[in-house]
């Protein structure tokens, strides 16, 4: 179909909506702000990563820092352990030579303190602890209380006790007594005493 424009007059041109400047400019803003903030939180983000993996870097050398105490700390009580094995073998070692050194000195002291008393020897000798039980036979009554004196002037017995003493017959013939007593080894060391060397004086019974 053809129209005719009788009137002779142009037709108006049909335009689109038009967008105001306005609104543009909001949009515009808006998605820079958008960018701004993605921006700001990526390197945020990449900053606190950094962080996190300092930290961890840091908690891990603590760790291997601790696991490597813990084996020197280990290492430690192990010496430690043998140190006081060693110690306790001295420590025994050291008992047994004093002990031993200390009986001998102790029967040279009996022998010398016996060897100044005339008339009187003895058959048996026990020590326990710092206690000595004596016993023997003398050929009077006074020659063990001489060898009482004797202990005592030694310096190296106290508590010098005499528990038994009668006459016996195991010598035939001749009159002996068999006494015991006991006696305390003294701690200290006599002063002006006996010495354990000295040679033996016989005194009177």
């Amino acid at each position: 179909m053809i129209r005719i424009n009788l009137l002779g007059q142009e037709r108006p041109k049909t335009t689109g909506p038009s967008i105001p400047l306005e609104s543009s400019l909001r949009v515009v803003l808006f998605a820079a702000a958008v960018i701004l903030a993605v921006v700001v939180l990526v390197v945020m983000y990449n900053q606190k990563s950094n962080e996190l993996a300092g930290i961890n870097a840091h908690i891990a050398s603590l760790q291997a820092e601790r696991t490597r105490l813990q084996q020197t700390k280990a290492e430690v009580q192990r010496f430690e352990q043998q140190k006081a094995v060693l110690q306790q073998r001295i420590d025994v070692i050291e008992t047994l030579q004093a002990n031993r050194s200390g009986g001998q000195q102790l029967l040279q002291m009996v022998a010398n303190t016996v060897g100044r008393s005339e008339s009187l020897w003895l058959t048996s000798l026990e020590r326990t602890g710092n206690t000595l039980t004596i016993t023997g036979e003398a050929a009077s009554i006074n020659a063990i209380a001489n060898f009482i004196t004797q202990m005592k002037h030694s310096g190296y017995f106290d508590k010098i006790e005499i528990q038994s003493a009668a006459e016996n017959d195991i010598v035939k013939g001749a009159q002996t007594y068999g006494f015991t007593m006991s006696a305390q080894v003294s701690q200290s060391k006599p002063a002006g005493g006996m010495s354990p060397t000295a040679p033996a004086r016989p005194g009177k019974s």
